[in-house]
């Protein structure tokens, strides 16, 4: 007992809990809810970056290895319930674009990642990267949590067959077969999670998952194989795999540009949004310990590259911690053990389906959603960049363009009405870049 309550006080020391009201027992499971529903991460990266020519096994090592370090590195110093791994989307760039689009090796990719990597610590030192989250407008940092919202929900209506891309080119989605399959176990596990919520369950999202888990057994979408086993020891990842040689190619230069501009918003946005959620920014609208934060995906980017891995960054899928009541770094603390365990749990991790944590991501969507009642909408120069900035994340399936569109608009209304001095100097420069982009 007394054991207990010693760690209970150096947890509290250390994260201050009470602080922040919250508790050991609610940080924990809202670490192991993140957990569950970023898993999927675990299975999807090796596929992906498989079809540059990598490894399956060794990729499978790298991503939970990376995400361990990255998440324990925004626990323990950030002290932020933000859970990191290597990002959708920059995994896809890596394998189709730079290795199969462009032609180079697998190699010449993840010496990309590793300079990016080094530029970012460089960067997140300097304070560089905190200047640009600082910037960002208030309402484009409310409308920023709200559209990672309505893209996280999107995300689970997709993984789940809920909603599906049609093949008629005048539909951009359409409804799934809800008759059976991942479409009706999503659906089901929809209804339970949310009876869960209604109902004030604790660890309702968590609940909902591995309900959903359990029915999707008789309905043959969570298969298990015949000779199953859970524990396996992690496949020997591709260690310090790089093309130094080629450094000074342009087309190193090409796809290490687009890595650092794709991770650079994708990483604030995902700050501001699940911080906007959590109510920690404070009055000037800043995040607590932002440098740390930004270090963090720097530091584990580099590692990732080092056991070779795309790049790591943080993840929406955190938003559902802070849905279950996750404020510390204790929240991300557990997700990074979860991923430390699950380099030697593979095989019961990854018998999770996409079914099973769509409705948790759904409904996080929805919780996502409250910071639009504090968007000033009586102002269009402030409601009109938050609107583009909430609709294009989930149109164009990327938070950075998200925040491309709202703050270009902003800058762009500011100064045609003459008010030009509402907008923070480095924003004038970021709005710059984002034009440049769009021809470059």
């Amino acid at each position: 007992m007394n054991d207990t309550k010693s760690k209970t006080g150096v947890l509290e020391r250390f994260f201050h809990l009470s602080e922040k009201g919250t508790t050991p027992r609610t940080e924990i499971l809202a670490g192991v809810t993140t957990f569950m529903t970023m898993a999927y991460i675990l299975a999807v990266n090796p596929m992906i970056l498989k079809d540059s020519g990598m490894d399956f096994g060794a990729v499978f090592t790298a991503t939970a290895f990376s995400s361990l370090v990255a998440t324990f590195i925004m626990a323990l110093w950030a002290k932020l319930p933000i859970a990191l791994a290597p990002g959708m989307g920059l995994n896809a760039f890596f394998a189709y674009t730079v290795c199969i689009g462009m032609g180079h090796t697998w190699q010449f990719a993840l010496t990309a990642v590793f300079l990016e990597g080094i530029l970012f610590i460089i960067l997140s030192w300097l304070r560089v990267r905190e200047a640009i989250l600082n910037c960002i407008p208030p309402n484009i940092k409310k409308g920023i949590s709200v559209g990672i919202g309505l893209f996280i929900a999107f995300i689970g209506l997709v993984n789940s067959g809920i909603v599906t891309k049609p093949d008629a080119p005048t539909l951009l989605v359409q409804i799934g077969d809800m008759r059976h399959g991942a479409a009706l176990v999503a659906a089901i596990g929809l209804l339970i999670t949310g009876l869960l919520l209604a109902r004030k369950v604790r660890g309702a999202l968590l609940l909902g998952i591995i309900a959903t888990t359990l029915i999707g057994i008789p309905l043959g979408v969570t298969t298990i194989p015949e000779n199953f086993q859970a524990v396996s020891m992690p496949p020997k990842p591709h260690l310090f795999a790089f093309e130094f040689q080629q450094i000074f190619s342009k087309d190193m230069m090409i796809a290490l540009l687009t890595l650092l501009f794709l991770d650079m918003f994708d990483t604030i946005g995902t700050l501001i949004g699940v911080a906007t959620k959590a109510r920690m920014l404070d009055s000037e609208g800043r995040l607590p310990n932002a440098k740390q934060a930004l270090m963090a995906d720097a530091i584990g980017t580099t590692v990732g590259a080092c056991l070779g891995t795309s790049t790591v960054t943080s993840y929406i899928e955190s938003a559902s911690g802070i849905a279950e009541g996750g404020r510390t770094g204790l929240m991300s603390l557990t997700t990074g053990v979860l991923f430390g365990v699950a380099l030697f749990l593979s095989p019961f991790f990854l018998l999770i389906p996409g079914a099973a944590t769509a409705p948790a991501l759904i409904l996080v969507g929805l919780f996502m959603m409250t910071p639009i009642l504090e968007i000033d909408f009586d102002d269009v120069t402030e409601s009109i960049p938050a609107f583009l900035t909430m609709i294009m994340m989930p149109l164009t399936y990327s938070i950075s363009e998200g925040i491309v569109f709202g703050v270009i608009s902003f800058v762009v209304l500011k100064a045609l009405t003459g008010r030009v001095k509402e907008v923070h100097p480095v924003t004038y420069a970021i709005a710059a870049i984002f034009v440049l982009q769009f021809f470059l």
